[in-house]
C-alpha cells in the first residue's frame, strides 16, 4: 500500500429530508413527480451523471464516485495520500442499490446495518483556549445509537458487507487553529480521520479500503457509521441524523476538519444541498457563515449528497489526528510505511495492492495519478 504524506503531518433511512426535498425539486421542475397526472411534463430534469457534471442530484441515482481518486486537487475527486489500495476491503459484493451500468447508486433503497446500541458515556467537547480550538472526544456517538458490530450473520447486511470490527473508545485530543489559514498549496487526505462531526464521531474521506466510493459500497448503520480494523467508528459523509437537524434555508456548522476549517451543511429553501460544481477542488467555498460566535466571510467545507461528500483535500495545514490511530492489538491490518504518526489505515485492505481504479469511460485521467490496472 503506497501512501503520500499530507501537508503536516446511507440506507433506507438515509437523508429522508434531502430525499423529500429532491422530490419537491422534481415537481417544481415539471419532472417525474408530475408523472401521475397523465400529462406531458413541461421540462425534463437533467440530473448530474458523474461527480464532475452539473445538475441536481437524484437520490435514486447518485453518481458513483469509483475511479475519482487523484494525486492532485480536482473538483469531484478525493486527493488521496494513499495511492494504492488493498485488493480486498469494504463490502464483499455490490448491493442491488448500485447500478453498475449507469454508474449510479440509490440511497433510497440501500439497506443499513441492524441494531440500536446506546453509548451513554460518550464524550465530545469543543473549547476555545486563546488562539486554539481544543476538541476532545472518545469517538462514540453522543446523540444517537450505532448499529450492531461486528455485523451479525443474521443481519440482511451481512450478505453484502461482513464487517467484523468493533466500536472501541478512542482518545482523540486535537488542538486546531481558531482562525485557520490557507496553506501554500492544498494537501492530500489520509486513510484515517480527516475531521470530526458534532455527534462525536470521526470523519474519514470518501474512500473505502479498495479505493471505491464508500458511501455507495459499504453497508453502514442508520446514522451512516461503521468501525474500521482499528475499531475506530467513523463516517464517510455528513450522515442523515445530522443532516435532518438542519432546517431548510439555513446553514449550520456540523464539524471541523484537521486543518481547523469548519464543515457546514447548507440547505436551500426546499432542502437541497449544494453540488460539487458549486464548490472548489477541496470541496469548500468562501462565504458568510456563523464562525467563532459571529457572522463572517470565511473559507469552509460543505456537505453534499454526492461523492466526495465532505473534504476532497485540505485547504489549510492539517494536524496529525493522534489518538488510537493504529490498529488494536492482535489486528491483522497495519498502517503502511509513510502513514503520518497517529493516523489509521483505510477501512481494510490486505497485503495485495492494486492501482487506483480508473475513472469511468470518457473521464480524463487525474493529473499525476498512478497508471490504471
Amino acid at each position: 500500500m503506497s501512501v503520500r504524506t499530507p501537508g503536516s503531518l446511507r440506507a433506507l433511512a438515509a437523508r429522508p429530508a434531502a430525499i423529500l426535498a429532491a422530490g419537491a425539486l422534481i415537481a417544481g421542475c415539471g419532472g417525474a413527480a408530475a408523472a401521475d397526472t397523465g400529462h406531458a411534463t413541461s421540462a425534463a430534469v437533467h440530473y448530474a451523471r458523474t461527480p464532475t457534471s452539473t445538475g441536481p442530484i437524484n437520490p435514486n441515482a447518485i453518481p458513483l464516485g469509483d475511479g475519482y481518486v487523484s494525486t492532485t486537487p480536482k473538483v469531484g475527486y478525493v486527493d488521496s495520500c494513499v495511492t494504492k489500495f488493498g485488493a480486498v476491503g469494504g463490502a464483499r459484493t455490490d448491493g442491488p442499490w448500485i447500478d453498475t451500468k449507469t454508474k449510479t447508486w440509490s440511497e433510497v433503497t440501500k439497506i443499513h446495518v441492524s441494531g440500536m446500541v446506546h453509548w451513554p458515556d460518550a464524550v465530545y467537547s469543543v473549547k476555545v483556549h486563546g488562539s486554539k480550538r481544543v476538541i476532545k472526544f472518545d469517538d462514540l456517538p453522543v446523540d444517537h445509537t450505532s448499529g450492531t458490530f461486528p455485523i451479525q450473520s443474521s443481519d440482511p447486511a451481512y450478505q453484502y458487507d461482513q464487517n467484523g470490527n468493533h466500536l472501541a473508545k478512542q482518545a482523540f485530543d486535537w488542538v486546531l487553529p481558531l482562525n485557520p489559514k490557507a496553506a501554500r498549496k492544498p494537501s492530500c487526505t489520509p486513510g484515517g480521520p480527516i475531521g470530526a462531526l458534532d455527534d462525536g464521531v470521526a470523519l474519514f474521506n470518501a474512500l473505502d479500503g479498495e479505493g471505491r466510493d464508500a458511501g455507495a459500497h459499504e453497508v453502514l448503520d442508520a446514522c451512516g457509521g461503521h468501525p474500521n480494523p482499528a475499531d475506530i467508528y467513523h463516517h464517510h459523509d455528513v450522515p442523515p441524523c445530522i443532516l435532518n437537524k438542519v432546517r431548510n434555508g439555513t446553514t449550520k456548522l456540523v464539524g471541523y476538519a484537521l486543518d481547523g476549517y469548519g464543515i457546514y451543511v447548507v440547505k436551500s429553501a426546499n432542502g437541497t444541498l449544494p453540488t460539487n460544481t458549486d464548490l472548489d477542488a477541496c470541496h469548500g467555498t468562501t462565504s458568510t457563515v456563523q464562525w467563532n460566535g459571529r457572522r463572517q466571510r470565511i473559507y469552509h467545507y460543505v456537505a453534499t449528497l454526492e461523492y466526495p461528500y465532505t473534504v476532497g483535500c485540505f485547504h489549510g495545514t492539517p494536524i496529525s489526528p493522534g489518538g488510537n490511530g493504529a490498529p488494536s492489538a492482535g489486528g491483522t491490518t497495519t498502517a503502511p510505511p509513510g502513514t503520518p504518526p497517529g493516523s489509521s489505515p483505510p477501512d481494510t485492505g490486505g497485503p495485495t495492492s492494486v492501482p487506483v481504479i480508473p475513472p469511468p469511460s470518457g473521464t480524463p485521467p487525474a493529473s499525476g495519478a498512478p497508471p490504471a490496472g
